[in-house]
């Protein structure tokens, strides 16, 4: 575990710049695990390759998780492969903050993930098929919530199916995305696991937009349902994540992508727990070699 010397109030601003300092100049679409997608969702997309092993990707993440979750900085490397497959991996580092509860979120975590298209879009010389993907992601070490007392590790994995599709004949091309996954996991790991498993709906939609320079922007809204129960602490109610989207791409040659989100992640959960996580910063960016 990181033992910070930092003030919690001068973290974030630090944070935020050794991180764009950190990041190389130079355009993978990354979420926060590691996977082909917009912020908090994957995508039926995935990473470019040829039927050998593509280059890969690189994506930095920082969230600025508020006094109770700390900072989050989660370093990922993603790589397709076989044209129709993706796996990568990515380590959560935690900074832990100054609420009496944050010693609950204070350890950090892996996540692998796997990713494979069973469906190309417009399959069958159709317009409106949308590309389907079938995946899964394992965060394994997540000691956090009840597990920190019991000093405990414990896994939290999501399979999922994931539909995409990118209507481009329009104005403002859009991108569709709708999803399920077969999950125990809570807040995606952060608070740890659910009672049990449970089958919750993931999605977003997504407009780009052109700007200056040969730029372009993505703008995006998302949702991701949780299960609505914490492992071994009775009376909680976890919320839905939300979570909304600017993502700058420079020319088409150039292969980076910034982007930065917000996320609700959930306050007062019931029983006296409170995340104190209505609305959090994700500063992001990612590296396609």
């Amino acid at each position: 575990m990181l033992r910070p010397t930092l003030q919690f109030s001068d973290r974030p601003v630090v944070a935020a710049a050794l991180f764009f300092l950190l990041v190389p100049l130079a355009a993978a679409q990354l979420n926060w695990e590691g996977q082909t997608g917009g912020l908090i969702t994957p995508f039926a997309y995935t990473s470019s390759s040829s039927m050998g092993l593509g280059r890969p990707q690189l994506a930095l993440h920082y969230l600025n998780g508020g006094q109770v979750l700390g900072n989050d900085f989660q370093v990922s490397i993603t790589a397709g492969f076989l044209k129709i497959a993706e796996g990568g991996f990515t380590r959560t580092f935690n900074v832990l903050g100054n609420d009496e509860q944050a010693r609950l979120f204070a350890n950090g975590f892996n996540a692998a993930h796997i990713k494979f298209r069973v469906m190309p879009e417009n399959a069958w010389h159709t317009s409106f098929i949308p590309a389907l993907a079938a995946g899964a992601i394992v965060r394994t070490q997540v000691r956090r919530v009840t597990e920190v007392t019991e000093r405990e590790n414990t896994t939290a994995t999501d399979f999922f199916l994931v539909g995409t599709k990118t209507i481009a004949n329009t104005r403002v091309p859009i991108v569709l995305n709708l999803g399920v996954k077969l999950t125990n996991a809570s807040i995606f790991g952060i608070a740890a696991n659910s009672p049990g498993w449970e089958v919750k709906l993931f999605g977003g939609l997504f407009v780009a937009l052109k700007a200056p320079m040969h730029s372009r922007l993505t703008l995006g809204a998302e949702f991701a349902r949780q299960p609505r129960q914490l492992k071994e602490v009775p009376g909680t109610v976890v919320p839905t994540t939300l979570s909304y989207l600017i993502r700058w791409r420079p020319g088409s040659d150039v292969p980076l992508t910034l982007e930065l989100g917000l996320v609700q992640l959930g306050n007062n959960l019931g029983a006296g727990f409170d995340m104190e996580a209505r609305h959090q910063l994700i500063i992001g960016a990612s590296y396609h070699f």
